[in-house]
């Protein structure tokens, strides 16, 4: 087992395992299923491309013996990060087919994110691409290769630099049955064993890592498809991140695989490209965000294309609202499938039977039964149905510890293993209402942005004297940053200046100010704060 990881409780690992919920597979091994089943058919679009279960179950054992051959082993901790291709899809499974641990780090963090996240996981490999919209990951990869003592391997989508391999040479370069069976034949994945590190939302400061088993993540997949009613016909939609845990296993691209469905990566949110893939390949769900959804439902081009095959448009990330949930339904004629819940591992989705009120306004119900949900007060009593109060959660696929963090660990779970989401919610019975969260945070289209991180990097310019970040209302993202400043005596500050001082702090842009108030004192209470 990996030290640092909190495993679930035997008694309850006992009962979970009684009911049937833990299959006992890995995850590439829950794949290999799908192949066996499913050779010839289609399991991923890109572009042109059209890649069988076959020749994807191929490129992920070539990898995996290139993989191994490298030098890498079971629980070897790898940071992921790729853009939406193919390729992110071979390495994830290449990785957790011979035990090895990804750390799902998404396209748009930068030095400071992803040296935390090394130094937290102890990762020993960086995979990425070689320059995504004039970017180069590469030169960041050699920075935190010199930095980071446990850092040896990078792999690079592309064209690598001296020192760094050539992840498309290792997919597509021939290995014999021999050599894979040398390779790999020995490696046996523990399904109780990490299979993921997935990152928190960062609301209490910069991402914590979030360790998912095979057992558990198995599971996850299933489920979500269950409630997405999925199957082998199914032919799922990715444009947002597959980083994320909801593109990769709420159902996401696991999910569908899991079913025997086919992926088709979409190259941007763009309207017109979106329904031009949805009626070229007779699309069935799209997983989505508040904003792209927005963006659709008001383009008016989705009356030029044949949109029929469409049955469920999901929403992830923040709160779809009543109003746009009704014009999915009336506009594009599909269902608006609500998803809410953690990458610490509780799901809430709403289903086709859903009645109408739960559909349109709630956040929908957990997806598996033995998920226990309950709503406390600040002091961790659980409060009455329809009273607002904290989520707290257990159940056979949620964590009961963050990697390597057990002070975090005793404020953010308690005694009996409820994991407290920071979400304030009303119960009705089994369906969730989300009203908004208790930390500080902003909710950019979904991704998370920790006020505190962002106002901490402030405060270092020598022209701030005090900072405060708070969201603001956007028609398309739902939140924006605003950063409200008070500067030194004497002392100018532009927005260029505060935006030009913090990319050089090389954090995420989504996490960047988009306006500026200065001020000339903040307000205080009676006694100061």
């Amino acid at each position: 087992m990996l030290s640092g990881h909190v495993p679930l409780p035997q008694d309850f690992a006992e009962l979970y395992r009684k009911k049937g919920y833990w299959e006992n597979i890995g995850v590439t091994e829950m794949v290999k299923r799908t192949v066996e089943r499913h050779s010839n058919k289609v399991a991923l679009v890109a572009g042109i491309n059209r890649i069988t279960y076959q020749f994807l179950y191929q490129a992920i054992e070539r990898l995996a013996c290139r993989f191994t051959e490298a030098g890498l082993r079971p629980l070897d901790r790898v940071i992921l990060q790729l853009p939406n291709t193919p390729e992110l899809i071979y390495a994830y499974l290449a990785l957790t087919r011979i035990g090895a641990i990804p750390v799902m780090a998404l396209r748009a963090h930068r030095e400071t994110e992803i040296r935390h996240f090394i130094n937290a996981s102890g990762a020993v490999a960086y995979v990425i691409p070689d320059q995504v919209n004039h970017f180069d990951y590469r030169v960041m990869a050699d920075t935190l290769r010199e930095e980071c003592s446990s850092l040896r391997y990078i792999f690079v989508a592309g064209t690598p630099r001296d020192g760094q391999a050539s992840l498309s040479e290792m997919i597509n370069e021939e290995r014999t049955a021999p050599q894979i069976a040398a390779a790999l034949g020995s490696i046996r994945v523990d399904p109780t064993d990490v299979a993921t590190m997935l990152l928190s939302g960062g609301t209490t400061s910069i991402s914590k890592l979030i360790p998912r088993t095979h057992n558990d993540y198995v599971l996850n997949a299933r489920l979500c498809g269950e409630a997405a009613s999925l199957d082998e016909q199914t032919v799922f939609m990715a444009i947002l991140p597959l980083g994320h845990n909801y593109n990769l296993a709420c159902p996401g691209f696991l999910g569908t695989f899991y079913y025997g469905g086919t992926v088709v990566l979409a190259p941007s949110g763009d309207a017109n490209e979106v329904f031009s893939l949805i009626e070229r390949e007779k699309v069935t769900v799209i997983a989505a965000a508040v904003p792209l959804i927005t963006t659709w439902l008001n383009s008016n081009t989705y009356e030029r294309y044949d949109l029929s095959s469409l049955r469920i448009i999901q929403n992830g990330g923040a709160r779809l609202a009543p109003e746009l949930r009704k014009r999915i339904l009336q506009q594009l004629g599909c269902f608006p499938q609500e998803i809410y819940g953690t990458a610490e591992g509780l799901i809430n989705m709403t289903r086709l039977g859903d009645a109408e009120r739960a559909v349109i306004e709630s956040s929908g119900s957990p997806v598996c039964e033995d998920d226990e949900i309950k709503v406390v007060d600040e002091f961790g009593d659980e409060v009455p149905d329809g009273e607002a109060g904290e989520l707290a959660t257990r159940g056979p696929y949620t964590i009961r510890g963050y990697f390597n963090a057990p002070e975090i660990n005793s404020a953010a779970f308690t005694k009996d293993g409820f994991y407290l989401m920071g979400d304030i919610v009303r119960k009705e019975g089994r369906f969730v209402f989300a009203e908004g969260r208790k930390k500080d945070f902003i909710n950019r289209g979904g991704e998370k942005i920790s006020c505190e991180e962002v106002e901490n990097l402030i405060l270092q310019h020598p022209k701030v004297f005090q900072v405060s970040l708070v969201a603001m209302p956007d028609d398309t993202f739902g939140e924006k940053a605003c950063a409200f400043v008070r500067p030194r005596a004497d002392e100018t500050l532009g927005f260029e200046e505060i935006i030009h001082f913090l990319r050089s702090k090389k954090i995420a842009s989504f996490k960047l100010p988009e306006r500026l108030e200065i001020i000339e004192a903040f307000p205080v209470s009676p006694v100061g704060k």
